[in-house]
């Protein structure tokens, strides 16, 4: 079986939501966590808190062995960019993109 869980919207860019993902791509669960405890970037802690998501959908599943889970797959889609802009010298504007990202978990038994 696979459980599935997701965070749309993420102010984080996809590029540097990819690199954590890269990181815990294929470990268990447990191992997953414990790497993004450490990790030192904003998307750790929201791909820690989506991954406990995704175990308690496969709590709330009775699955049998919920620390037999693994990380199957784990992408980042790129989300819509807010446009804002920043007063500059001599009446100028000058523009900031606001990156925003999709995250996706599935986990499944071993």
């Amino acid at each position: 079986m696979e459980f599935k869980a997701s965070l749309n919207f993420a102010r984080v860019g996809a590029q540097k939501a990819r690199l954590v993902a890269d990181v815990i791509r294929g470990q268990s669960v447990e191992e997953a966590l414990k790497s993004l405890i450490f990790l030192n970037k904003k998307s750790g802690g929201l791909f820690k808190k989506l991954i406990e998501s995704a175990v308690a959908n496969a709590e709330y599943q009775k699955t049998r062995d919920v620390d037999a889970l693994v990380v199957k797959a784990i992408w980042v889609d790129q989300g819509p960019v807010l446009k804002r802009f920043r007063p500059r010298a001599q009446g100028r504007a000058y523009g900031i993109r606001k990156k925003t990202s999709h995250l996706n978990v599935i986990l499944a038994e071993r």
